[in-house]
């Protein structure tokens, strides 16, 4: 399949390397990057050939930066909510992804840009990665789950400053709220991407779509939580990967897992 915006390229360990392709743009995105990407991840969660995505930004400046803020002038209240329910919906897609995403972030990852991050599995950020929320200061709020993603993961109140302020943070500063999960070199980036999806997709195929599930719900009350853990816990031991993971710890071994 054929993209737009998006260079995709596929690994022989399975890992789909997606990369925003709009580098005079600073990869902002647009209803193109937005259906590419819908049209991707739609693919990815069914095709056996991708076992794990990095996604990241042409160039070295910029992940994402922001919207295509031109487009901005057309907006109105309907189209504003029309605007938003369709970036939520890729984004929500991207988050409930059953394979594990990465989100490589080589620049600025501001405004859309900070919320696709946000709604990747882990980040990664160069160090000379800058984030950001700044809709404030178009006299609009993050539409693309930036108010609701962003406090889950940094605390109410660092969102609320965040947001409040359009302030823009850089990668060290990134790594101490938790917005990022690591912070390497920009000329290490991918690499450092690499290796930690490689050794996610070492493990129980199976186990870690079932953990990534029970993540989703780590936010619910927690008696519901505790409930969605236990039920999935117990369909992981009714895998083969599960006898295997076993018998290759007691053996002490290493474990030959199947996805079955």
């Amino acid at each position: 399949m054929s993209y737009t915006t998006l260079l995709v390229d596929v690994d022989d360990h399975g890992i789909a390397t997606v990369t925003i392709n709009r580098p005079d743009k600073l990869n902002a995105l647009n209803a193109d990057v937005i259906d590419d990407l819908d049209a991707f991840f739609s693919r990815a969660e069914t095709d056996a050939t991708i076992k794990g995505v990095i996604l990241t930004g042409s160039g070295q400046k910029s992940f994402v930066a922001g919207a295509d803020i031109a487009r901005f002038r057309e907006l109105d209240g309907e189209s504003g909510r029309i605007f938003a329910d369709r970036g939520q919906a890729v984004f929500n897609r991207i988050e409930n992804m059953p394979k594990p995403v990465i989100a490589a972030v080589n620049g600025f990852a501001l405004g859309g840009g900070s919320e696709l991050a946000l709604a990747c599995h882990i980040r990664i950020a160069a160090d000379n990665a800058v984030f950001g929320q700044p809709e404030v200061n178009l006299g609009i709020l993050p539409g693309y789950g930036g108010t609701q993603r962003l406090p889950r993961l940094v605390g109410l109140g660092i969102a609320t400053e965040l947001i409040l302020t359009g302030a823009m943070i850089k990668a060290d500063r990134a790594f101490e709220i938790g917005l990022a999960n690591l912070v390497v070199p920009a000329s290490e980036l991918m690499e450092a991407t690499g290796k930690m999806m490689t050794t996610i997709l070492a493990k129980a195929p199976i186990a870690v779509e079932l953990s990534l599930k029970a993540l989703r719900v780590s936010d619910e009350p927690l008696a519901k939580g505790l409930d969605v853990e236990a039920d999935l816990f117990g369909q992981a031991c009714d895998t083969e990967d599960f006898k295997e993971g076993v018998e290759a710890f007691l053996g002490k071994r290493k474990a030959s897992f199947t996805g079955r």
